[in-house]
């Protein structure tokens, strides 16, 4: 049980923060961002949307607020058979701007459907992929297109920065979450590319997207399929995104099972990543950032029954095992009392949060359910 405990342990260790280290000592690959492209490329901004009619109008006016030069950059909204004033309200921005257009996809099949349906009606060199509800920076785009200028990238991922109430508990959990994930990729970035990016704020070059089939995540496949044609995956951290977190722990959780189980599904569909002879480091970082993060609630679980088996053995145990009930309860706390405040209470709670959706999604995988249809989020 002792070697249970310290195995299990030290994996956890390294999941959240031996991974990180190692980043920082592999060997680097600087990104050519001094490289000019002579003219700027023409940009298509994709946003998906199912019954969107309370966001769609700031969103759409959002982007065309863009710096971006106008006449280089138009919107499709692809309607996933909304049954409410999405399609009513994109068809009359689009009466008055040439700039935006339509899509209906007809039956609901879901947002990946949806984006390989949009496709060939997009007429940019880049393609921008944003949520109903994604609110940019006016330079986001910009900053994006930006990246492409060194030809060794293929695909771009801005900062996602959650905004919400003060005292929101799930939003300052998410709020932590995503600056860990924002500084991980800072770090991937530079030794190879990032593993998982934020779809509401990344963009592709056309030349380089791959039809996707129904059941899978675009914000992880595309970007893997970018890399097994050559091409480096990247964080732009200048490429800004507000967007509200989700104020209701229940929506959350379910948000957080689903994405987890099309996750645990985009990487058996491209297992063959995960062979470092072809893929070399990223190979690592997929295995590290993505498997081992969605699995880190075996280890978890693991370490706290060991730990609970061997308090007799001294001090020490009986110490950490102290340690991981007060974690556990102030999560448990926060459950239970919404109006929860303390910022540190909120990041136990969250991290409980994602890593029960994650069994949760692994048990649903192992069964073999899929989530193709998606709905928006409700705060």
């Amino acid at each position: 049980m002792e070697l249970l405990f310290w195995l299990s342990g030290l994996l956890v260790i390294y999941i959240y923060a031996g991974y990180p280290l190692l980043l920082r000592f592999l060997p680097k690959k600087p990104i050519k961002r001094d490289a000019l492209a002579t003219e700027k490329p023409r940009v298509t901004v994709l946003i998906p949307a199912f019954n969107e009619e309370k966001v769609i109008r700031a969103t759409i006016e959002n982007k065309l607020a863009q710096t971006y030069p106008a006449d280089l950059i138009d919107i499709i909204v692809i309607s996933d058979e909304s049954e409410d004033k999405t399609d009513e309200i994109v068809t009359e921005i689009a009466e008055q701007n040439s700039r935006v257009k339509l899509v209906r996809q007809v039956p609901r099949q879901g947002k990946t459907s949806g984006l390989n349906l949009a496709m060939p009606h997009t007429t940019g060199e880049i393609i921008v992929f944003s949520d109903a509800n994604s609110h940019y920076q006016p330079d986001a785009i910009e900053k994006l297109v930006a990246c492409f200028a060194d030809p060794d990238v293929g695909y771009v991922t801005g900062k996602m920065v959650y905004v919400n109430e003060e005292g929101n508990v799930i939003g300052d959990g998410c709020s932590a979450y995503m600056k860990y994930e924002n500084h991980l990729r800072r770090l991937e970035a530079d030794v190879s590319s990032v593993v998982g990016v934020d779809g509401g704020v990344d963009a592709v070059r056309k030349s380089l997207y791959q039809p996707m089939s129904a059941d899978q995540l675009p914000d992880f496949v595309l970007p893997l399929k970018v890399v097994t044609q050559g091409k480096r995956v990247i964080y732009c951290e200048e490429a800004l995104l507000n967007e509200e977190s989700l104020s209701n722990s229940q929506s959350e959780f379910r948000m957080r099972v689903r994405v987890s189980l099309r996750a645990f599904w985009a990487m058996w569909d491209m297992k063959h990543l995960f062979n470092p002879g072809n893929y070399g480091l990223f190979s690592l970082q997929l295995f590290s950032h993505k498997l081992l993060r969605y699995l880190a609630f075996i280890p978890l679980i693991l370490v706290f029954v060991s730990n609970g088996l061997v308090t007799g053995e001294g001090w020490f145990y009986q110490y950490t095992f102290l340690i991981q009930i007060i974690f556990y309860g102030a999560a448990a706390f926060v459950s239970l009392n919404d109006g929860t405040r303390n910022r540190w209470l909120a990041l136990a709670n969250y991290f409980c949060l994602i890593n029960v959706a994650a069994a949760m999604a692994f048990l649903k995988f192992i069964k073999g359910e899929k989530i193709v249809i998606w709905k928006p989020r409700v705060g």
